[in-house]
């Protein structure tokens, strides 16, 4: 891939939340291709150990390929694990089980928060965005992708428990912006699962807006079978059924995120 024009440098996103099942990795992986869709030069960085991000594009473990972890401590190599996916304008640097390790590694390194960082800068200006896949905790994987980033993307399930842990995010979230990283702001939160028909979605959803008034992306991500199915094909949404609600759904959020920008704030 050529390089643009010198001084550019990619939007990198981190996609977070330490709560499980709340549609992260899926919000990764169709917003990745949705911008890749409008000819945006995307990079899916998957930063969690499950590798959920990755075989959900078609990257499985077991292709015993070069992958994340096989560069976090040789950032200079980062190029050997970059990957063209099935989506044009889309690359994937591929997570794996090995990262459970890497976080143990990475306790007595100096610099230990700024690993990702560098790995990333390798290929900023490659790309015009680079999306992080995180796993679900708020370990040193998280905290090294949060260091890597200057936004931050919360997916939110449409449930009771909904900002149960959001707090504990945002004080990470604060701590690491005063600490490490002042260019990290809030890009925003968005909803996922959403069902119109069931009530508790339209309470959620009005918990949020008074929570997040600023912060909340108009798009809301709908519960969506197809949604569902993809990944198991290996595929993102908008490759497995184009014309599915969930697909029209994270096209939006993609023209809403590229419309958007935390630069300055």
């Amino acid at each position: 891939m050529q390089l643009e024009s010198e001084g550019h440098v990619a939007r990198r996103i981190v996609i977070a939340n330490q709560k499980g099942g709340v549609g992260k990795t899926t919000t990764s992986i169709n917003l990745a291709a949705s911008l890749a869709v409008m000819e945006k030069r995307v990079l899916l960085v998957d930063c969690d150990p499950q590798g959920n991000a990755s075989s959900g594009l078609g990257f499985y473990p077991a292709d015993k390929r070069e992958n994340i972890y096989s560069v976090l401590f040789e950032p200079k190599n980062v190029g050997k694990a970059i990957y063209q996916t099935g989506v044009p304008f889309l690359d994937i640097l591929p997570g794996t089980q090995d990262l459970v390790g890497a976080e143990i590694e990475l306790v007595d390194k100096f610099g230990r928060e700024f690993y990702l960082r560098e790995l990333v800068e390798q290929v900023d200006e490659q790309y015009d965005f680079i999306l992080i896949d995180c796993p679900p905790s708020l370990g040193l994987l998280t905290v090294n992708a949060l260091c890597a980033a200057n936004e931050l993307l919360v997916p939110l399930q449409c449930e009771y428990y909904a900002l149960e842990g959001i707090a504990q995010l945002l004080m990470t979230y604060e701590l690491v912006r005063k600490r490490l990283n002042p260019d990290l702001n809030i890009l925003g939160v968005v909803l996922t699962m959403y069902d119109s028909r069931n009530r508790l979605s339209w309470q959620v959803k009005n918990e949020v807006r008074k929570a997040f008034p600023q912060h909340l992306f108009e798009t809301i991500i709908p519960r969506n079978v197809r949604l569902s199915e993809a990944p198991s094909f290996g595929k993102p949404v908008i490759n497995y059924d184009i014309k599915s609600r969930g697909a029209e759904a994270y096209l939006a959020l993609a023209q809403e995120v590229e419309r958007s920008s935390t630069a300055g704030a």
